[in-house]
């Protein structure tokens, strides 16, 4: 299977100004090498075959001529590959000259997409030797005998996918041909283009580019002509990107000498995903100033196996690159606005919070923290609960005490075990078996005693639970799943922990630093158990339901997407492959998505909870799910895996 993935490139040969020949050569030579590694989808800059910078001499027709011949050879010497070629040239439309993109396949013309925006500004004079688009009344024209479609409107459909074109300026304009295309079925466009450099030009380019992959939400291939082109006035420095809604898959170098092929793979499944979730897309769709596009159908191949060269943080939602910082302070602003409202709105004196010595706890109680000093409100007004039970370690325990020492907010200790003894009575249950009564109800007492504090200072109990644990279901209903507003709920695990490092490492002092970054090393345990005979943590949550970053892994696709569970069982492959073997990733998929259908019933009352990424599990945001609906199909391919 390719998993809906389309592997692209995009060229950029050397190049001859006016010699068709020698730009054919390369052509040719790039087209074979892209063949070879798989390649599907080939675009190269504008005019590739006779050179962008020729000038006046695209009225020459010895030119034109031999760009029509240089184009029959192509054809002819790729007669046998599979691969789809986008290349530049003139081509002769009524005694008129258009800027085109030429798409061939085994020794075919499927198609000729004109230009339609044709700058003639500054150092551009396009207009004086073309026409635009625009000016068409032929929507056919012939070329190397074939009579084949023309216009700035055709989509090319393929059996993986459709994709449609526009050139360089096209991209610049305020309604971009992709817009139209996208909106008519093109899931990726390529663009060939001739933009030249300029200080500060580039970064705007890719700016822009960015923005029209995600407007269209549709994968964006752009080739531009690099190095061989006239300098007489203007440089260009070859750019080859590839971006898929918004992110960068692959770039060439700028300014590099050498031939450059620049190859990706462009998820259309998730593209496709995401422009079934986004109703404004469909909304926008039928335009009535929107050309009708023209369908184009390729030559069917059978597809090749897939290799993949992109890679996939096996930490979606953790933050990555040069704006960590600025992430975090987004992800926190977040959790203080939300908190801080609900605690104006209701005129709340106190915020309490059951303080565990774990990562969630300590996460919350950091977003209470630094709403309080937002507010102005005294830090001793957080009440800071820590219940000790029959699994508490010493280690959990100090960190929990040091923690709210730092802080310097109030502190309660409240031990839960007479409390719970007495349950165990009260229901007639064994102490001694340490089965889900055991563990729920020291859950519960813990909650009930929170609660009851809120009621006599007149607080709000601030929920710890996060994102990972509602998926899993890993919360006992109406214990830790219940509270006043859950500051986490849309936090994952492996954020969490990362956030919690970040705060330590930036914004604490040296006591405070070690107490936060040894919570961080701590095994994840709800310490419901009884410790083992050193003291140690013996109920390790991950050795139960599974290593977390898989788990996240997995919902990250499987909620923001929609993947199956066979592409979501790939992918983390590749991005576990020196972390996990393959049983391990298929035996702990299968949890996640027994647990993930069984456990939906908690997540239907979950309380209120800001979003703070791109998934959020509350039935008042992102997921609405019957709380019977089957697994069946689900589990049965991961079965069949």
């Amino acid at each position: 299977m390719n998993y809906g993935f389309v592997k692209v490139a995009a060229a950029v040969p050397h190049v001859k100004v006016a010699d068709c020949k020698f730009n054919v050569e390369r052509i040719e030579s790039q087209i074979a090498i892209a063949e070879g590694k798989g390649v599907q989808i080939i675009v190269f800059p504008e005019m590739s075959i006779t050179g962008y910078t020729c000038g006046d001499l695209f009225g020459q027709q010895i030119l034109l001529e031999e760009a029509e011949m240089g184009l029959m050879q192509i054809l002819n010497n790729t007669r046998q590959l599979d691969i789809i070629s986008i290349v530049g040239m003139p081509v002769v439309v009524n005694s008129t000259v258009i800027n085109a993109a030429v798409v061939i396949q085994k020794g075919k013309v499927l198609g000729v997409a004109a230009k339609t925006y044709l700058p003639n500004y500054k150092e551009f004079y396009e207009q004086r030797w073309f026409t635009s688009a625009l000016q068409l009344t032929e929507d056919t024209v012939r070329l190397c005998g074939q009579i084949v479609p023309i216009g700035a409107n055709l989509l090319f459909e393929t059996s993986d996918t459709t994709f449609g074109i526009e050139i360089c300026e096209d991209l610049w304009a305020t309604i971009p041909p992709s817009s139209s295309l996208a909106l008519q079925g093109a899931e990726i466009i390529f663009n060939m283009s001739a933009d030249n450099e300029g200080i500060g030009k580039h970064h705007y380019l890719c700016s822009l580019i960015s923005q029209q992959s995600a407007r269209c939400i549709a994968g964006y291939v752009f080739s531009s002509c690099g190095f061989g082109e006239s300098t007489t006035d203007v440089v260009f420095a070859g750019n080859g990107l590839i971006y898929e809604n918004g992110s960068l898959l692959a770039r060439s170098k700028r300014f590099c000498m050498e031939e450059q092929l620049i190859i990706s793979e462009i998820d259309v499944e998730r593209i496709r995903a995401e422009r079934r979730i986004n109703t404004t897309f469909a909304a926008s769709q039928g335009n009535p100033g929107d050309k009708k596009a023209i369908s184009v159908a390729t030559e069917f191949v059978n597809s090749k196996e897939l290799t993949l060269t992109r890679d996939f943080n096996s930490h979606p939602f953790v933050p990555q690159g040069a704006e960590l910082d600025e992430h975090c302070e987004e992800v926190f602003s977040i959790q203080i606005a939300g908190l801080a409202q609900r605690l104006v709105h209701t005129k709340a004196k106190t915020a309490v919070v059951g303080i565990s010595g774990g990562l969630d706890s300590t996460l919350a109680l950091l977003v209470c923290v630094k709403t309080f000093d937002k507010l102005g409100l005294p830090r001793k007004d957080i009440l800071g609960v820590t219940m000790p039970g029959f699994g508490t370690t010493d280690r959990t325990y100090n960190n929990a005490i040091d923690l709210m020492k730092s802080l310097g907010i109030s502190i309660r200790e409240i031990s839960i075990q007479d409390a719970c003894i007495q349950h165990f009575k009260d229901i007639d249950h064994d102490i001694n078996v340490h089965d889900v009564t055991y563990e729920n109800s020291q859950a519960r007492e813990r909650t009930q005693i929170l609660m009851d504090i809120a009621n006599q200072t007149w607080g709000m109990v601030v929920g710890t639970g996060d994102l990972s644990e509602l998926a899993l279901g890993w919360a006992t209903y109406n214990g830790d799943h219940m509270s006043m507003y859950g500051v986490n709920g849309s936090i994952p695990k492996t954020l969490v922990k990362y956030l919690v490092q970040w705060v330590a490492e930036n914004d604490m002092d040296e006591d405070a630093k070690a107490t936060l970054l040894d919570i961080v090393d701590t095994p994840i345990s709800p310490e419901l158990i009884p410790a083992d005979e050193n003291g140690e943590i013996k109920q390790k949550t991950e050795d139960l339901v599974g290593p977390y970053e898989l788990h996240d892994f997995f919902l990250y696709y499987f909620l923001r997407f929609g993947f199956r569970p066979s592409k979501i069982y790939y992918l983390a492959n590749i991005a576990f492959k020196d972390v996990y073997d393959k049983e391990t990733i298929k035996k702990w998929l299968s949890t996640f998505f027994r647990r993930f259908f069984n456990q939906q019933f908690k997540r239907s009352c979950l309380p209120d909870g800001p979003k703070v990424g791109s998934i959020s599990i509350s039935p008042r945001g992102d997921w609405r799910m019957p709380s019977d609906a089957s697994s069946t199909i689900w589990l049965k391919e991961i079965e069949d895996l």
